[in-house]
């Protein structure tokens, strides 16, 4: 699903809430997935916009299909990695008392396979650790945005996120 507002964005969010508890049993838990988003050439070419990234391989299909291996445009590989949070969205449960999510960074991230213009990726999401603080918990979560019939993922990665809480008794 592509969300394109900040309310379906925050009506996603809020209808996949679970109390603390339950978000706790995610640790260590089976991976969760997102649903397939197709990555096409206008989302490459709005990113390439959006970063001033206009390298041929992302923005020129005839040249990249002619002087390429990967016979037309691939993705950036910053557009991949910033996918992550829309495909967390739909994957990953919020808490309840959440105020609001960042992103707090990365350890470890490898981009392994190109994701070729219309192709579609998921994300699995799965919750590696969990620090709880009085107002936040940062969660790191094994992550990787999955390639729809590729055997290796496009990338990897140890992302932490950090969600701000309303304290207890508020």
């Amino acid at each position: 699903m592509a969300l394109n507002s900040v309310a379906e964005t925050e009506a996603l969010i809020a209808e996949r809430m679970v109390p603390l508890a339950r978000y706790r049993e995610l640790l260590e838990a089976e991976p969760s997935f997102s649903p397939w988003l197709t990555v096409d050439q206008t989302m490459i070419d709005r990113f390439a916009v959006a970063t001033h990234d206009h390298q041929f391989i992302h923005v020129d299909p005839e040249r990249a299909r002619a002087e390429t291996p990967f016979g037309g445009t691939i993705a950036h590989g910053f557009l991949t990695l910033s996918l992550l949070s829309t495909l967390a969205y739909e994957a990953i449960p919020g808490v309840e008392g959440m105020r609001m999510g960042m992103n707090y960074g990365f350890d470890r991230i490898r981009f392994l396979n190109p994701v070729k213009a219309g192709s579609r990726v998921r994300g699995r999401f799965r919750m590696v650790g969990l620090t709880e603080r009085a107002v936040s918990l940062q969660t790191t979560w094994d992550a990787a945005v999955e390639i729809e019939g590729a055997v290796k993922p496009a990338l990897t990665a140890e992302w932490i996120t950090l969600t701000v809480i309303t304290p207890p008794g508020d």
